[in-house]
């Protein structure tokens, strides 16, 4: 025989105080706590265990007893079809959730990302070669929901490239990598990266070693000599910070961004401050008696207004990097590179002398050794440096350690 619903009124509702479940039939209740609380709850039984679904408060303001009735029908039709009430409603929440949150396109998500990162970038040829790769290069997966990128949408990207342009290639997958790596953070994804390469791409893409990288073309050390010798013939500007570039051993742009501040006339050292250096770290440069002849004699046309040691004609600027390729072309070296001479110098420190290889690395301001390893090592080697410094120098121009060195006016100590 069937239960008997709807016994309560909505006035019966409303003034109804005794504690306890009151009835409505059918498994719905109005259940009043001994405080005073009122609620609807229905309750059924599932695989023999009693269990109670609540169906919101039934204060003013609160469930009707009308809709209260409606969810309890509800609940039993989803019984009647052989279903859990409380399973249901809670797949069904999970849905609203999803649908509320929207998923962002891949490509929507790598510029929030880009735009989140670039403050802590390098300099704006960094920040524009993210936007770039993943602007043009990921295009076919930017329109793709953040959370449905998998393997294959990232190999369709990468496998045009990989033979082709595999720096790029392999820079790109990195900052695919990374962008989903975020998206997961950020609950929008879950499982495994599909950019991620050890243990999974590697597996379907050439092996690293096998990919062809793009190294700057640098002259065999021996020839050097010579070059430095055609090197001083020349009389620009350039010229000598070319020269000063291959003496330092540093890069272009951190000879070329050379300031009078940064240098300490009494002990010989150049500073190049961390924001100018591409490990993000301080950089001391040991000044053998040649480096310090050409600042010198820069600084006979030194200009007040301008505080790079390699000033350009544009007031307060430095040489641009083009400056230094001109004076290759003009020496008719095209097929050599300005980076370049740092290989030659790595090359001749490791086949012909005994410094150590850290030594030789720490010159090139290379991070050498795991985390653990740079911890126990703080210090920079410097006089072991400059010992080394002193060695490259008297290969490549013998004659320039007996140079009489001019006093630089105004050099300040850092």
């Amino acid at each position: 025989m069937a239960r008997a619903i709807n016994k309560l009124s909505a006035r019966g509702v409303a003034t109804m105080s005794n504690p306890g479940r009151h009835a409505d039939g059918g498994g719905l209740y109005l259940n009043i706590s001994n405080e005073g609380r009122r609620r609807w709850v229905f309750l059924y039984r599932k695989d023999g265990r009693r269990i109670e679904m609540g169906l919101g408060s039934a204060g003013p303001g609160g469930v009707s007893l009308a809709d209260a009735r409606a969810a309890a029908n509800d609940a039993r039709a989803v019984m009647a079809a052989g279903g859990d009430p409380l399973a249901s409603r809670r797949e069904a929440e999970a849905a609203s959730v999803a649908d509320a949150v929207r998923v962002p396109t891949f490509g929507a998500f790598a510029n929030d990302y880009i735009a989140a990162h670039k403050s802590a970038w390098r300099n704006a040829k960094h920040r524009a070669q993210w936007g770039m790769t993943l602007e043009v290069y990921a295009a076919p997966i930017r329109d793709m929901p953040v959370d449905a990128v998998d393997t294959a949408a990232v190999l369709g990207v990468l496998t045009p490239l990989w033979s082709a342009k595999p720096e790029t290639a392999s820079r790109l997958r990195g900052r695919i990598e990374a962008v989903l790596d975020a998206a997961k953070a950020k609950g929008l994804r879950t499982g495994e990266n599909p950019a991620r390469w050890r243990g999974h791409l590697s597996s379907l893409l050439p092996k690293r070693q096998k990919l062809t990288r793009g190294h700057h073309a640098a002259l065999p050390f021996d020839q050097v000599p010579d070059f430095i010798q055609d090197l001083r013939c020349q009389s620009s500007t350039a010229a000598r910070a070319l020269e000063f570039t291959i003496l330092t051993a540093t890069r272009s742009g951190e000879a070329l961004g050379a300031r009078w501040d940064e240098l300490d006339e009494a002990r010989r050292i150049w500073t190049i401050p961390a924001k100018r250096m591409k490990s993000g770290r301080e950089h001391r440069v040991p000044l053998g008696d040649r480096a310090r002849a050409i600042l010198a004699e820069v600084e006979r046309v030194r200009q007040d207004d301008n505080p790079h040691i390699f000033a350009g004609q544009r007031p307060g600027k430095s040489l641009s990097n083009m400056a230094l390729t001109m004076v290759l072309r003009r020496m008719a070296r095209q097929d050599i590179t300005v980076h370049g001479f740092r290989s030659s110098f790595r090359d001749w420190a490791g086949e012909t002398t005994t410094f150590p290889r850290e030594v030789a690395e720490a010159a090139l301001a290379h991070v050498v050794g795991d985390s653990t390893e740079r911890a126990y090592r703080r210090g920079d080697a410097l006089d072991k440096r400059r010992a080394l410094m002193e060695a490259w120098a008297d290969f490549v121009a013998p004659e320039a350690g007996t140079t009489n060195v001019i006093p630089m006016r105004g050099a300040q100590a850092v």
